[in-house]
């Protein structure tokens, strides 16, 4: 019986060691590699989460170089322009450069110099500042003199109400108002002569129903007729307004528009800086001033009381024809030594129109050609006719005591013929002849008649 129990218990114990030794070898052999394994498992979710934030850091610094991002363009209409991503940051730099010639035909009596010569040469800056604010930067080097321009702000809140501070053109006559660039012929009418060129002040200025009423109102330093002012010499100043419809926005008469513009403050000037004008032809040559000595300066004639100015001006566009028009008239209290004070009123008109032979649809801006100037592709531009007449006529009592008739006219008289060739939107040749002729300005009746053709080659971006 003991032998059986021995043989049983030997049994138990050899099955017993053979099912534990594999368990004991197994746990033996894994315990190692599961640590290893949870190790490996830990340091890859470890490199997930650093590659997840460099994932979100990358997407960050996306986002924010999109945000910033600026795009820059170059175009016959913009110029060069340089832009931020959400468009509310804006820097354009545009040009105009206008290479003349002037040839007098006749000029015994009267001599002037024919000549080539750079009529204005313009950077141009336009800068956007956020959502509302606009900046223009202008000066001039043609000529060989370096004149300010335009130098303002606009603060635009809303299409019917902006506000404009610098220095700027006055809303008055309506051929300056239209840009140099875009004038139909080289040198502006005799009208131009009657209103200011560029002063400095604050304006208020809107389009109200889309455009069908725009209007401009301002307070400005004052400047004389034809003036380009940096500064006043009186505490006066000049309020200025103009007010313009273009009542047909759609139809055949969608290309009308009327309105009146003026002017009026007081201007003192005296015997060493009179605030006066000089009137000029097209050819620039001043053909009217008042009378004034080197040798006795007390007998100058001078500003003394209040300059007002009014302006009825219309233009009208259907399709290749444009015609504009205006009439001035200027008052100006003047005084002289030994002659009573007196207000003087000198008038002018214009009318000029202009069409395409080409087709292209006229308007107040510069058109662009249909088929630019490529003669591989047999195609040569635009080409435009133009003609204009202009009266100025000076107050009949400013002679014999404000200015001499013997040397000064009373009158002139000025019609032109042109022809514009657009190479391109950005290129323009120009050929004009202007006949000018006079009333008085000498001893023995008119001053002789000015005969100029002009020239022009012009590029404007």
């Amino acid at each position: 019986m003991r032998a059986v129990r021995l043989w049983v218990s030997g049994i138990l114990l050899v099955s017993g060691s053979i099912a534990v030794a594999p368990a004991a070898l197994a746990q033996e052999a894994t315990t190692p590699d599961s640590a290893s394994l949870q190790s490996k498992v830990e340091e890859l979710d470890q490199k997930v989460r650093v590659l997840e934030r460099l994932r979100e850091l990358a997407a960050d610094s996306a986002a924010a170089a999109a945000k910033d991002k600026v795009s820059a363009t170059a175009s016959a209409k913009d110029g060069f322009s340089i832009k931020s991503a959400d468009g509310k940051f804006t820097l354009k730099f545009r040009g105009l450069v206008q290479a003349d010639a002037r040839v007098f035909v006749s000029d015994s009596a009267v001599p002037a110099t024919t000549t080539f010569f750079i009529r204005r040469a313009r950077p141009i800056l336009d800068v956007t500042v956020g959502k509302y604010l606009d900046l223009r930067l202008q000066p001039d080097f043609g000529q060989g003199t370096a004149v300010l321009f335009d130098a303002y702000a606009d603060l635009k809140i809303a299409p019917a109400f902006a506000v404009r501070v610098g220095k700027f053109k006055p809303p008055v006559d309506l051929e300056r108002l239209q840009s140099a660039s875009d004038i139909v012929f080289a040198e502006r009418a005799l009208a131009t002569n009657l209103a200011p060129n560029r002063d400095i002040g604050l304006q208020l200025w809107g389009d109200v129903a889309g455009g069908v009423v725009s209007y401009q109102a301002g307070i400005f330093n004052g400047v004389p007729d034809l003036g380009n002012g940096d500064g006043d010499i009186s505490d006066a100043k000049d309020v200025a307004g103009r007010v313009f419809l273009q009542p047909f926005k759609t139809g055949s008469l969608a290309g009308l528009g009327v309105g009146v513009a003026g002017s009026t403050g007081l201007e003192r000037g005296s015997t060493a800086a009179s605030a006066l004008p000089g009137y000029r032809t097209a050819s620039q040559q001043t053909w009217f001033r008042y009378a004034s000595s080197t040798t006795t300066p007390a007998s100058n004639v001078y500003a003394d009381g209040r300059r007002s100015r009014l302006a009825p001006q219309a233009y009208f566009y259907t399709g290749a024809l444009g015609i504009h028009g205006e009439y001035i008239q200027s008052y100006q209290t003047v005084s002289r030594a030994t002659f009573a004070t007196v207000k003087l009123k000198h008038s002018a008109w214009q009318t000029t129109g202009s069409y395409f032979l080409t087709g292209e649809k006229n308007s107040f801006r510069s058109a662009s050609p249909k088929k630019p100037f490529d003669p591989k592709a047999g195609t040569w531009g635009a080409l435009e006719i133009a003609a204009r007449y202009s009266e100025l006529s000076i107050d009949g009592a400013t002679f014999p005591n404000y200015a001499s008739a013997t040397s000064t006219p009373s009158k002139a008289k000025a019609w032109a013929v042109g022809l514009n060739w657009y190479l391109a939107r950005a290129v323009k040749l120009a050929a004009d002849y202007e006949h000018t002729t006079f009333t008085g300005g000498t001893a023995t009746g008119d001053r002789e008649a000015e005969n100029i053709v002009f020239t022009r080659v012009q590029y404007a971006f």
